[in-house]
């Protein structure tokens, strides 16, 4: 990126969100990825280390497309690296349950998020945001 767009230089952002989507295990189809005989192991092509910004996770546990097995396996990882990490697991949800309310309490994963951004310091408190009053 030019200097001038990107500036100081470092490109790391302040946070990541997986949002039910976690495309962790590239080399599994999907009959066998829902074998409850395969280990999922995390992918060695997603570096986790201390530098892997804050992390905020969601999944459904009914997602038959990319299975709660990989968020599992990623938060344990973002975990044993010292990432500070915050993960919701949904009974219901499916696949690809995106921002539309529906519902399902899935749904309303965006308020946990925000929730989430506030109480790392990543966007001003509730009170701050209109100047305290």
């Amino acid at each position: 990126m030019p200097e001038e767009i990107h500036g100081s230089g470092c490109s790391r952002p302040d946070a990541a969100c997986s949002i039910g989507k976690l495309e962790l295990i590239p080399c599994l189809d999907r009959t066998t990825l829902a074998s409850a005989r395969t280990e999922v192991r995390h992918n060695a092509n997603v570096p986790v280390s201390r530098e892997t910004p804050p992390t905020f996770l969601v999944q459904a546990e009914d997602d038959n497309v990319d299975g709660v097995q990989q968020s599992l396996v990623y938060f344990a990882a973002l975990k044993k690296a010292g990432v500070p990490t915050e993960m919701h697991l949904y009974a219901h949800g499916g696949h690809a349950f995106g921002l539309r309310p529906t519902s399902n309490p899935i749904t309303r994963w965006p308020a946990l998020a925000e929730t989430w951004m506030r109480t790392m310091g990543m966007i001003p408190a509730a009170n701050q945001k209109d100047g305290g009053n």
